[in-house]
Order: C-alpha cells, then sequence, then structure tokens
C-alpha cells in the first residue's frame, strides 16, 4: 500500500517512516502543502496522512483542492492539535474522510488507515485485481498465476500492482519509476533490474509472456491473447 504523508514535524514524518515502512508500506512526504499537492497531482495513492497547520497550503485548503481541482478520491486522515467540534466539522467539510487528534497512538493509525482503505476498496470493486489468469490480492500479496502463487519481491509488487490497474494500457517508464522511487529515481538502471526480476516470476514459468517492454517508452501487462 502507498501512502502519502503531508506533515511539517520533521519528528513526526520520521516516527510514521520507522512504524509503518517496515510492515510493507511504501511512503512518500511532503512537508508543506504545495508539495503534498504536487505529489497528490503526480501519483496515486491508496491513503494520505494530512496535516491541518501546514506552511504554504494549510490542509484544510489542500483537501479541497485535491477533491475539487483533482478529483482525487483518495481516503483522507487529517492530523490535528486541535479537538474541537468545530475543528472537526471544519476537516470532514473540507473532504477528509477521518480526523485524529496529536498526539496520537501509531498502531490507532494504523487500524485507522486499513479501515479507510478497506472501505475505499469496497467503493471500487473487489481488493484483488485480475488480468487473464493472473489474480492479485492487494490486501494479502498473494500473486497466483494459473493457480500457482508467485513469490515477488517488494518491489516487485509495487510494479505488479500498478501494472495490472492500468492493464491493457501502456506505462510510462517514468510513472513506474515515480511508484518505486517518488521524484528521487536511482541513477543506475535500477528499474531494468526490477523488470526482469518480475518477468522471471510471472512469465518465465509459463508458457506465454504477459509483461512486455515497449521499446522507447515503458511497459505493458496483459493476458496472453491480448
Amino acid at each position: 500500500m502507498r501512502i502519502l504523508i503531508i506533515e511539517d514535524n520533521p519528528d513526526i514524518v520520521a516516527n510514521l517512516y520507522g512504524f509503518l515502512e517496515p510492515k510493507g508500506y511504501v511512503l512518500d512526504s511532503a512537508g508543506n502543502g504545495y508539495g503534498g499537492l504536487a505529489l497528490a497531482a503526480q501519483n496515486e495513492y491508496d491513503a494520505v496522512v494530512l496535516d491541518v497547520m501546514l506552511p504554504g497550503l494549510n490542509g484544510l485548503e489542500l483537501c479541497q483542492k485535491l477533491r475539487g481541482e483533482l478529483r482525487k478520491d483518495v481516503p483522507v486522515l487529517m492530523l490535528t492539535a486541535r479537538d474541537t467540534l468545530e475543528d472537526k466539522v471544519a476537516g470532514f467539510d473540507s473532504g477528509a474522510d477521518d480526523y485524529l487528534v496529536k498526539p496520537f497512538s501509531l498502531v490507532e493509525l494504523e487500524v485507522r488507515l486499513k479501515a479507510l482503505m478497506r472501505r475505499a476498496q469496497g467503493a471500487h470493486g473487489s481488493a484483488a485485481l485480475s488480468v487473464g489468469d493472473l489474480v492479485f490480492d492487494t490486501e494479502t500479496f498473494e500473486v497466483k498465476r494459473e493457480g500457482r502463487p508467485l513469490a515477488l519481491t517488494k518491489t516487485g509488487y509495487t510494479i505488479l500492482r500498478l501494472l495490472m490497474k492500468e492493464s491493457p494500457k501502456v506505462v510510462t517508464r517514468e510513472h513506474v519509476e515515480r511508484a518505486i522511487w517518488g521524484d528521487n529515481p536511482p541513477d543506475s538502471d535500477a528499474l531494468r533490474v526490477h523488470i526482469h526480476a518480475l518477468r522471471q516470476a510471472l512469465d518465465k514459468p509459463f508458457g506465454s509472456p504477459m509483461l512486455r517492454t515497449i521499446a522507447g517508452i515503458g511497459y505493458r501487462l496483459a493476458a496472453a491473447d491480448e
């Protein structure tokens, strides 16, 4: 699951990374409102953790732009030090899905994030992605092709999820790199290595390839007969 954290307190950000990353979450972060809005516009996230008091563009304004201008329905968990009813109403009116008052428990934050993501998945259909004989349960991270389980790396799951969600469209190399590394992809040809490893797991044991490289553009995942 990919989470965007928009928070200007470096200690809170560090705590979130330390708690969520070992659990398999992929995190991006921004320390101000405009930076967070730019990341939300460029990428797809499973949830956003959004502080209210941000420099430049506050969380309420950001959430309104996220829902209005960007037309994003990603779940938003709003963080604030204010706990009055009026503050909570303002948060929900801006488009937030849930509200957590600082200081908060990291365990409670994860529980709330999971609930928001489950609700969003239910609104958009099953958590399972399928392309041809390939099935990916995005909640359990179980991947099967022709009923046979596949073992992928953490990055492999991220790439596969993106390609399956976009299938049968071509996904640009730049889009895949942003999904893995945000706006700071490595200088080396690391993506080629990850694509090779994914192809070895996904296609090599089977008779027909699903993962295609589109020269000079990116990658396409489709059923063998498409």
